[in-house]
């Protein structure tokens, strides 16, 4: 069990998941959180990263620095998304090694599994099939950050896991709409419709694919929770175990933002994964499950996003 008085250690706790893990972490009364922002510690540069996880020895370490983005920003950006992601977690993974840190939970994705599997989603599916070609150099960065847990696990003993998240939104979300992901950025686009007196709300794609979304805040629970029972191997699916469809979901969002009219599909922009769901059986088997329910996840993040407070 993780001691309230632990060093824990949240690489990237200014963007979405790091935020939430810190704020999950105080919530349970952990009172020795260590961050550093980007001015701070350069994720990117390895003698920085080393240097600075020898010095403070953390006990536990979460991986939820990355660079990421949305359809547009990971086809656009290829080589940035595959450099960088790759270079934060090795860094960070084996400065943990060489500083003989032995509990790290490190955060991937569900981009890693085949386009075109067997759904739900199990994690044994890993690597049976082509990767979805818009966001693959990610995706592989994040399963490269899996064998690495997997490889120090195997070779030196350390009990490194990994969380496989499905889409998430939330707190600190990024509402650029040209970087964003789907549900932030249909929440922005519907609540600057609703100002301008729109009555219909433009989406990409045609609206079939289907998607699984969990709230954040949820995500940063099933972390903690790995870690504080003692669950120290292997990779997990972490999602709510059901998915709407694109067109579904921007009708919950028109229903959260009061935007009240019809819904044009630009089909010319790409739908991405037919569909999405992972199979959260393993973790459930542990004792986790998602508990905020998409309507009222979906209401949580409307209320504070930053764009409203703009004036946008």
């Amino acid at each position: 069990m993780m001691q309230s008085n632990a060093k824990i250690y949240v690489a990237g706790h200014n963007g979405m998941v790091g935020a939430a893990i810190v704020r999950k972490l105080a919530a349970k009364g952990y009172v020795n959180i260590l961050t550093r922002s980007r001015n701070e510690l350069d994720l990117l540069d390895q003698h920085a990263v080393f240097s600075f996880i020898e010095q403070e020895k953390p006990d536990y370490i979460f991986v939820a620095a990355a660079k990421v983005g949305g359809i547009h920003a990971n086809n656009f950006y290829r080589a940035d998304f595959i450099y960088q992601n790759l270079a934060i977690e090795t860094n960070l993974i084996h400065g943990a090694h060489r500083a003989d840190v032995q509990r790290l939970c490190f955060l991937g994705s569900s981009c890693i599994y085949p386009r075109d599997c067997s759904q739900p989603i199990r994690e044994e599916y890993l690597l049976t099939g082509p990767l979805e070609p818009t966001n693959e150099p990610y995706a592989i960065a994040k399963i490269a950050g899996i064998k690495l847990c997997e490889s120090y696990n195997r070779q030196y003993g350390r009990q490194y896991v990994s969380a496989m998240p499905t889409n998430l939104y939330g707190p600190n979300d990024n509402y650029d709409l040209a970087n964003s992901h789907v549900l932030p950025a249909l929440l922005r686009k519907a609540h600057e419709a609703r100002q301008r007196g729109d009555k219909e709300l433009v989406i990409w794609g045609t609206g079939t694919p289907r998607r699984e979304f969990l709230y954040v805040d949820d995500m940063a629970d099933a972390c903690v929770f790995m870690m504080e029972n003692d669950i120290n191997e292997g990779m997990f699916n972490v999602g709510s175990g059901s998915d709407v469809t694109i067109r579904e979901l921007a009708q919950m969002v028109m229903e959260v933002v009061g935007l009240h009219g019809g819904i044009v599909f630009d089909s010319s922009k790409p739908d991405g994964t037919p569909r999405k769901l992972l199979d959260v059986s393993r973790l459930k088997a542990l004792g986790w499950q998602a508990r905020t329910d998409l309507a009222e996840g979906i209401r949580l993040a409307y209320d504070v996003a930053p764009f409203r407070s703009r004036g946008a």
